[in-house]
């Protein structure tokens, strides 16, 4: 089915695809990037090829200024307009909160948590945080970032901890593949902008593969000095039902080319 822009009013949802009997999944990018980017495209034909679900992609204009620390000043007024537009939609057209999954990439990652507290603490099934943004965040600050207590499950993949996203645990379910800093197959990446990026690959490909297997580690620094042994867990990174059985820091083996999971 092809894209249609909705606004929160009730001749809008009415004329759209949405259909209350379906899972939703809210997406929303990060600096630069827009509802074309191939984050969304990539993020809504995953979900897309498992059935039938609304996928939302969120549009936020602001972070396309050129200036980065103009964008983070708009994280939270972004957040809570899409915390208002859950709200709106799980009020007047019965969208279930209980399958709904928000999924953000960088500044996006922050723009969720923001949504998450808007709607109210752990009342978002799940947020799923692909390299949450650093720079001009804070990890002593929970209450300006995405952090655990946004959603029921909050789920992080971090791809490039230190530099363009944050290195300490931000989910309920915190994942490290290749011990969270740079990725496989990057090469030099001085920017960090190709590690940053594959958490999305990363899990476009878990939702349609469901191949990502895990190694549970004692904390964060264990996962990043990839010494958590080689047992594999039986979680799988980005699985729907972690929300249920994942608490802790896990360390995801992956290849440099796609399939990038290890598990078949």
């Amino acid at each position: 089915t092809s894209a249609q822009e909705i606004t929160s009013d009730a001749s809008s949802i009415d004329g759209s695809h949405f259909n209350k009997d379906h899972g939703t999944r809210f997406v929303i990018h990060g600096w630069t990037q827009s509802a074309q980017d191939e984050m969304n495209t990539r993020i809504t034909k995953a979900w897309l090829s498992r059935g039938d679900y609304n996928v939302i992609v969120v549009d936020w204009a602001r972070a396309r200024s050129v200036d980065y620390a103009s964008s983070v000043l708009a994280v939270p007024g972004a957040g809570a307009k899409v915390g208002e537009m859950i709200k709106y939609l799980h009020e007047h057209h019965g969208m279930s909160l209980d399958s709904l999954e928000v999924i953000g990439h960088s500044l996006g990652a922050q723009v969720s948590g923001y949504a998450g507290k808007t709607v109210g603490e752990g009342r978002i099934h799940s947020i799923v945080g692909l390299d949450p943004a650093l720079p001009l965040f804070s990890y002593d600050k929970p209450d300006k970032r995405l952090s655990t207590s946004d959603a029921h499950y909050v789920e992080s993949i971090q791809t490039n901890g230190g530099k363009l996203g944050f290195l300490k645990p931000i989910g309920k379910g915190a994942f490290y593949p290749n011990g969270g800093q740079t990725q496989p197959g990057c090469g030099l990446d001085v920017t960090g902008s190709c590690s940053h990026g594959r958490s999305v690959l990363y899990y476009a490909e878990a939702v349609t593969e469901d191949n990502f297997g895990t190694i549970k580690c004692g904390d964060y620094e264990a996962a990043v000095a990839k010494e958590c042994g080689s047992t594999y867990s039986s979680v799988r990174m980005g699985a729907v039902t972690n929300a249920y059985m994942v608490d802790g820091d896990y360390y995801v083996p992956v290849n440099s080319d796609s399939p990038f999971g290890k598990i078949g």
